[in-house]
């Protein structure tokens, strides 16, 4: 109650506050410059504000530290220079009087090294903070989830604009790449890979209505789509690389938000006057739970969700840095369905809770100035429960389904990082995951009214991952790439072994061709190795699915800020677990179900094909824009043998993305601007599994015709997103009213259809209707 009164009161008294002459508001920026390679301190870096009058700059002191005070409020460009190291411009910062601007920037050692020799590098999105990525990788900022209209401050949201990446118009964070089923994405943070971090999620799958780590916590992160360095491994589709920002070290800083979606309180600083270390801290929780917990809104299903996230930089003199963090997330939902025509008729009660832990401490240890070591110890916990009960008569009801499925693994993982010189960096390290798990699951079987146990394993397994990579740059304009990935589970005796390559040639000054190939490989969700089949486990030893990427891509830097890529990619999949039947069309590839219960076998394949174009122009002169376009064919082959469409083989994506900000006159010592930003998207529907509807209601479930598996396609979706963004700045604090409108036009496409039991009909599921999402944020 006194941290609810101490915000009330903080965010009142910064509206009324003192209303004294028209001043420039002015923030700070400081941070570190770092090697790029071996993230060692650089000492004498020039750090500017360009176009600054007086000018505004400093260098970097003998540990790498600056600070640049008196920066303007407002968006500004940072210019980094030091002879031997490519200059670096890092444009459009959005610069906010609530709030210090911390960074750490890493510098890229020119080619020769020489002392008197400085290269110009612009900004390239498709050039990520790691070396080691050439193809199919983009870097993304905090700032950009919350520009972008329609992702709701969430990045898994926002990266659904990407050329290769499309989504199924229901609201649900599923990222489909290049034709992937969801469920080969893999979700990292701090650098290991962690269970689902969406809230609702259920075990093996890799989507949610949102996302459980807030984009006030988040660092500028990465998203892979094909062809990955060897560093990364457990993953056929793509990647998605998040980082923590780290926490003020020198000024305590708060952040409230309150909005539809949630009501959340960040906190960082640090521990001590004067220290290097320092806390961030973030707590959200369902603003819909708390207005029904006071009776303020009372609908059927009302989505109770909190979530909180936390990092803790700790830096020693003898034993490097230590980074302690965590996210947690709980989720839960009640339902109840009543009948269409006799509304008051109950015919199902469904609930459903989602639990997520994740816990970790990693050390940066340097060796020497160019060698450093990683090590990481995480633990994470995730688990689903879903019961579906139904009436019977006047009996009462009676559980007709209940699915508990709980994971936990503990994670060590170490890398060694090696700056030879600055042509080559090598790159080696291991992963050990040690899972445990407890699933139960059963339903009643109406035909035979018995209940059907399909899950009732407690037990282990485990996953060891190996790599080594080696950058080369043969020459300043030539760039290459080669390593080793390996992993091998304890489920069964098959060690992969995964070469990765991949190359870039830079030439005219702005324009770049690109190539990679690797193998890669997915230990499958652990419930489909355990689900029961007449009382046993057929499925325990299936092999690890596996592909081959190849891509090739071109891009030309048009000018200073627009930036156009195409990228053309093959991905040839094998070793896919089928259902071992002749007559079947099963395949893995299309799961969307929590897991099957049919015997497999690893002899199923798979091809992805298509062609990207990315136009970009940057943030600049207050606008920008995005547009994307993909086109693909996604097939697949199960034991009949037959060539198939996928369930995801939705043909084409396209996204046109739109925003500018309006400086609004400064008044009273404020800075406002006014920000309107719209996404219009067209995407091709999912493929559809006929529903038979006289045997699934003889059945009591379900039925599939699946000899004409995926032949027909769902609609195509169409949406417009809308956002409008009021940013105001006094001389402490920084405040932001936004309102983000999903589906402005209000389409309703049919993105899938189910069998209800409880009617005995086949429903449709419309996209996502119009929803608009109010929120406010004060930063002091």
């Amino acid at each position: 109650m006194y941290l609810l009164r101490s915000i009330l009161l903080i965010t009142l008294s910064s509206f009324f506050a003192w209303k004294g002459m028209a001043q420039t508001l002015t923030q700070t920026i400081r941070g570190r410059i770092v090697d790029a390679d071996s993230r060692s301190k650089v000492a004498d870096a020039n750090i500017i504000i360009p176009g600054s009058s007086p000018l505004i700059g400093t260098s970097s002191d003998s540990n790498g530290n600056f600070k640049l005070t008196g920066v303007p409020v407002g968006r500004q460009n940072l210019r980094i220079s030091l002879p031997g190291y490519e200059e670096k411009l890092m444009p459009n910062l959005l610069i906010v009087a609530g709030k210090e601007t911390v960074l750490e920037i890493a510098l890229r050692e020119s080619f020769t090294g020489l002392k008197d020799v400085v290269v110009t590098s612009r900004p390239d999105k498709s050039r990520v903070a790691n070396e080691m990525a050439v193809v199919s990788a983009r870097s993304f900022s905090v700032e950009e989830t919350k520009r972008y209209a329609g992702a709701i401050n969430d990045p898994a949201r926002m990266v659904a604009s990407y050329a290769g990446v499309n989504s199924d118009g229901s609201g649900n964070n599923d990222i489909i790449v290049r034709g992937n089923n969801p469920r080969n994405i893999q979700w990292r943070l701090e650098g290991v890979e962690i269970p689902n971090p969406n809230h609702f999620a259920s075990e093996g799958l890799t989507g949610g209505p949102i996302n459980a780590l807030n984009s006030q916590m988040l660092a500028n992160s990465e998203f892979y789509t094909g062809a990955f360095n060897p560093q990364y491994g457990n993953a056929l589709a793509g990647i998605f690389d998040m980082k923590l920002r780290t926490g003020n070290n020198e000024k305590r800083e708060y952040s409230f938000s309150a909005g539809v979606l949630g009501t959340d309180f960040t906190m960082e600083g640090p521990f001590k006057k004067g220290g290097k270390s320092s806390y961030l801290v973030n707590y959200r929780y369902s603003t819909l739970a708390f207005l029904d917990q006071l009776k303020i809104v009372d609908f059927n299903g009302v989505p109770k969700y909190q979530d909180g996230s936390f990092k803790i930089f700790l830096p020693t003199k003898k034993f490097g840095n230590f980074t302690v963090f965590g996210l947690g997330g709980r989720s839960t939902m009640k339902l109840e369905n009543f009948d269409e025509i006799q509304e008051d008729k109950l015919l199902e009660k469904w609930s459903q809770t989602s639990k997520l832990a994740v816990a970790g401490i990693s050390q940066y240890l340097p060796l020497n100035d160019n060698m450093y070591l990683r090590n990481t110890v995480s633990f994470s916990n995730n688990g689903s429960k879903g019961v579906s009960e139904q009436p019977v008569d006047t009996a009462g009801f009676r559980e007709y389904f209940n699915a508990n499925l709980n994971n936990n693994v503990a994670r060590v993982a170490s890398t060694l990082n090696m700056k030879l010189n600055s042509r080559n960096q090598v790159q080696a390290g291991f992963i050990y995951s040690a899972y445990f798990f407890d699933f139960k699951s059963k339903y009643f079987d109406e035909p035979t009214q018995t209940y059907i146990t399909e899950q009732s394993n407690k037990g282990d397994a485990g996953l060891v991952q190996g790599f080594v990579s080696w950058r080369w740059r043969i020459t300043p304009q030539l760039t290459l790439v080669n390593g080793l990935h390996t992993q091998k589970t304890s489920l069964n005796d098959q060690f992969s072994i995964e070469p990765r390559s991949a190359l870039r040639y830079d030439f005219a000054g702005n324009q770049a061709v690109t190539a990679g190939f690797g193998i890669h490989s997915k230990m499958d969700a652990l419930p489909n190795y355990f689900a029961l089949v007449n009382g046993t486990t057929p499925n325990s030893h299936i092999g690890l699915a596996k592909a081959r990427h190849y891509v090739l891509g071109y891009e030309n830097k048009l000018s200073k800020q627009l930036f156009m890529k195409v990228e053309a990619y093959y991905q040839d999949l094998y070793n896919i677990g089928i259902e071992n039947s002749k007559t079947s069309t099963y395949s893995l590839l299309n799961q969307d179900e929590l897991f099957t219960t049919r015997a497999l076998v690893n002899a199923g394949k798979g091809r992805n094909m298509g062609l990207e174009l990315t136009l970009e122009r940057y943030f600049h002169n207050n606008y920008y824009f995005l547009v994307t376009g993909s086109v693909f064919d996604s097939k697949y082959v199960a034991g009949d043998g037959i060539w198939r469409n996928t369930r995801y083989n939705g043909n084409f994506t396209s996204n046109f993305l739109f925003g500018k900000e309006f400086m609004l006159r400064s008044k009273n010592g404020r800075n406002r601007v006014l920000g309107v930003n719209t996404r219009a998207s067209f995407l091709g529907g999912r493929r559809l599994l006929p529903i038979d509807l006289a045997a699934s209601q003889a059945a009591g479930k379900a039925v599939y015709v699946e000899d004409k598996a995926f032949e027909q396609k769902n609609d195509d979706v169409f949406s417009i997103n809308l956002g409008i963004v009021y940013r105001m700045d006094r001389k402490r604090t920084s405040h932001e009213i936004k309102l983000d409108v999903q589906n402005i036009t209000g389409n309703s496409a049919d993105i899938d259809y189910y069998y209800n039991s409880t009617t005995g009909k086949i429903k449709s599921i419309k996209q996502l209707s119009t929803l608009p999402v109010l929120s406010y944020t004060i930063n002091f």
